[in-house]
């Protein structure tokens, strides 16, 4: 199997624990309202939302083992970029803890993308 693959999978794998630590933290330091997202009440729709975009990085998981190289080192960057923007909407949060997660995952996003825009098999 192409290397590329295993490093994208396990970048994303690492991005999905930060988001996933992010929330616990989030959770244990009563930063959490249930029911609230950014102190407001969040209709259904909403957490919706926020599942699939949790989805993200476990359905890159996935891909990144059983997609052809072609489309998804074109779907790695685009969503690396999507949650980067994604990211940065957000800034900044409440806690330092969260702050600091977030510019993880930036980090691992930046090389997320930049792992498959390098990617020198791009096809098969």
């Amino acid at each position: 199997m192409d290397p590329t693959r295993i490093i994208l999978a396990g970048c994303w794998t690492a991005l999905m624990l930060v988001y996933l630590l992010g929330d616990v933290l989030r959770i244990f330091a009563g930063d959490h309202v249930p029911g609230e997202i950014d102190g407001r009440p969040a209709p259904g729709w909403m957490w919706t939302t926020a599942a699939l975009i949790m989805l993200v990085p476990i359905a890159m998981i996935v891909a990144s083992l059983l997609l052809p190289a072609g489309p998804l080192r074109w779907t790695t960057i685009l969503l690396s970029v999507g949650l980067v923007v994604l990211n940065l909407a957000g800034l900044p949060y409440k806690g330092l803890y969260d702050n600091l997660l977030i510019a993880v995952s930036l980090g691992l996003n930046v090389l997320i993308a930049r792992q498959a825009w390098t990617w020198s098999t791009p096809t098969g």
